[in-house]
């Protein structure tokens, strides 16, 4: 058939055959026929559910749940894969006081879950562990989450072959180091890649802001600050080494800083897996106390290359293997 030839249209019986065979095809094809399922759960007062938990409990895989502006006294087991989770604002809906199953306010057991635009505050635990989000399934983003006064922001299990994506969010006041092991702003066990961009940590209490056991570690345009008050240990720490990536922060240690080694320490607790590269680039660093810190404390036999830092008040560059551009 050349292009000028045209194929001559279906009429009656055949044109409704070929469009029954098409949507039969449409909802046999893999995975179609789960987002065609796909629902959204509404949350909120005169709405479908009353609190997030009752929608979690009945969301499927590839749901999506809207939760009002309001102030839920509750938590969730976030179960189903391919979940959203979704608030009105940061300012707006906000998720506070309750732990489920002794661990968090959001205990993501479902792997490739989102949640976004919504805070999460005050999660407490006896064990001094509890988490704004406990990441246990798989693939976890978080988008415009404010983390306010929790024990943790965020705290992952191990989990080799998935990635936490942390955007555009605020830690402000999490950590405790007060009943034995520390908490902190966000602690991601060994999991693919921890990656936290565009993110504001500030007045971390006696913890670390960042803490991973990544294999990868990259932590990009953020802002990591003590303020007047802040008592945070490291800014950023990898105990066990891994690649990492440091670039476009700001960092601010404090007169209250209850630890004045570094900013960025890596392999304090031992290197247990392959540490490739360790790049600190175009970072700022203050340190704003009676004490001398270093940008970076390498422990690794790997060299740290830092290239492009401005260091401001009492800060130095490197301690440890490495070069300094």
């Amino acid at each position: 058939m050349t292009c000028s030839q045209r194929v001559p249209p279906l009429g009656g019986f055949g044109r409704l055959t070929a469009v029954a065979v098409l949507a039969a095809a449409w909802l046999a094809a893999p995975g179609l026929a789960g987002a065609a399922r796909a629902a959204t759960l509404e949350v909120g007062a005169g709405k479908t559910y009353a609190m997030p938990s009752d929608a979690a409990a009945a969301a499927h895989a590839g749901d999506r749940i809207v939760i009002a502006a309001g102030t839920y006294f509750d938590c969730a087991i976030l179960r189903a894969n391919d979940l959203t989770i979704e608030g009105a604002g940061p300012d707006a809906t906000i998720i506070t006081d309750k732990a489920c199953a002794g661990k968090g306010l959001f205990i993501a057991d479902g792997n490739n879950i989102t949640i976004r635009n919504l805070m999460l505050t005050r999660a407490r635990v006896p064990d001094t562990n509890g988490a704004g989000i406990r990441a246990e399934g798989g693939d976890l983003t978080v988008e415009h989450v404010q983390f306010v006064n929790n024990q943790n922001g965020i705290l992952s299990s191990n989990m080799p072959d998935k990635k936490i994506i942390v955007r555009d969010s605020v830690f402000l006041r999490n950590g405790t180091c007060e009943m034995g092991p520390c908490s902190h702003g966000i602690y991601a066990g060994h999991v693919a890649l921890l990656r936290v961009e565009r993110s504001k940590f500030f007045e971390t209490k006696q913890g670390h802001s960042i803490k991973s056991r990544a294999f990868r570690t990259e932590v990009i345009g953020c802002d990591i600050a003590d303020g007047a008050n802040g008592t945070s240990s490291y800014s950023i720490e990898v105990p066990n080494g891994g690649d990492v990536a440091v670039r476009d922060n700001h960092i601010q240690k404090g007169p209250k800083s209850e630890n004045h080694t570094a900013a960025v320490v890596i392999g304090a607790e031992g290197v247990t897996q392959p540490t490739p590269a360790i790049i600190v680039e175009h970072n700022t660093f203050l340190v704003e106390g009676d004490y001398n810190s270093y940008l970076v404390y390498n422990l690794t036999a790997t060299e740290a290359e830092l290239k492009g830092n401005i260091l401001q008040g009492n800060a130095k560059p490197l301690r440890g293997d490495g070069v300094v551009h």
